[in-house]
């Protein structure tokens, strides 16, 4: 991360609302529990919290799950960056507000806006987390050693290597200054980060609120979490 002085801080505003998207293809069996665990989250902060569903070509029931209050966008694009895209358009993107995106297979964790929110009012653009598997039910028995290890591999001194949709978060006026999240079917959220890098944005890769998120072996999006875990556990020899 670049170095984020007490000028820098002092040049942000403080955030005053925060907006949360989440991209959905047919999830209606895990959109609850994403849901309330972003109600959660938000609960915390003294800030107001706009939730917005993005329902991208869904043939299942997940329009039936977002309750009142949640906002919801239909897209027909079957691409989870135009989906990401789609959620963010709808809101104003201000120096003083909060974006930050999940996946409708994820648990967001109690202190995640709100350390998105601390980050933001040190003074950064841009915050990138980490993840954590809720289970390995599917894969071998060695599966969490080595997706550990190879995870902790990556890390390098003042980041932590690992770019996760379900774990984003930046400035209002950062996204607008980049583009936004690029209309991709993946590795928007890469994209992004890659933009906000060359943007000179300041940008914490941050470790301390890590989203659990599933480890299921098909996922929405091709080259997306599910077919990385597949390229690192299923390796010869390391099952």
């Amino acid at each position: 991360m670049r170095e984020v002085t007490a000028d820098a801080a002092r040049d942000r505003p403080p955030i005053r609302a925060v907006t949360v998207v989440i991209p959905v293809h047919d999830e209606a069996d895990e959109l609850a529990g994403a849901l309330d665990a972003v109600a959660d989250a938000a609960a915390v902060l003294d800030v107001p919290v706009r939730v917005t569903v993005v329902l991208d070509a869904c043939t299942d029931a997940s329009a039936s799950i977002p309750g009142p209050g949640i906002d919801v966008v239909a897209v027909d694009v079957r691409s989870v960056g135009a989906a990401r895209r789609s959620g963010f358009a709808c809101h104003h993107a201000g120096d003083d507000v909060w974006f930050a995106t999940t996946d409708a297979d994820s648990r967001v964790p109690r202190d995640w806006l709100h350390r998105h929110l601390w980050l933001a009012d040190a003074g950064v653009d841009a915050v990138v987390g980490t993840v954590v598997a809720r289970d390995w039910a599917q894969w071998s028995v060695d599966a969490g050693r080595v997706f550990d290890a190879d995870y902790r591999a990556r890390q390098r001194r003042g980041r932590h290597g690992h770019v996760h949709g379900a774990n984003i978060g930046v400035r209002g006026s950062a996204y607008a200054r980049v583009g936004g999240f690029p209309a991709t079917r993946s590795d928007e959220d890469v994209a992004l980060v890659a933009a906000l890098e060359n943007a000179r944005c300041t940008i914490a890769w941050d470790t301390e609120a890590p989203v659990a998120t599933s480890t299921r072996r098909v996922g929405r999006a091709p080259a997306g979490f599910a077919g990385a875990l597949a390229e690192i556990i299923d390796l010869p020899g390391t099952a």
